[in-house]
């Protein structure tokens, strides 16, 4: 009996917790979310960087990019890799080449 009354009053104070949850009103106008950004690390300057930024900045900010460890063309090559097949990039065969020429180059070491 004292089971079914602490089950009830769970369920009555669930149901209330959703009801005042539900009344809240949306906010007025527009709402906007800022983003920690890029920290004024842009993608440095050279060949393949037209290519870095339009395959890599489509899921994260340069800064991810410039601040990982300084890694190997291998290690760098692994990582395109890994962006095309476990989180679908959208980077092409041919596109592998000059964005790993280009990391090595600017974050890597050779």
């Amino acid at each position: 009996m004292k089971r079914v009354a602490i089950a009830v009053a769970a369920v009555l104070l669930l149901g209330a917790g959703v009801a005042a949850a539900a009344t809240v009103a949306p906010p007025k106008g527009p709402v906007s979310i800022s983003l920690p950004g890029d920290a004024g690390m842009a993608f440095k300057p050279g060949p393949g960087v037209g290519a870095a930024q339009a395959s890599c900045l489509t899921c994260h900010s340069s800064a991810y990019v410039s601040t990982q460890p300084v890694l190997s063309r291998a290690q760098w090559t692994a990582e395109v890799v890994k962006m095309r097949t476990a989180y679908g990039a959208p980077i092409t065969d041919a596109q592998v080449p000059p964005i790993v020429d280009y990391l090595t180059a600017q974050y890597g070491k050779p």
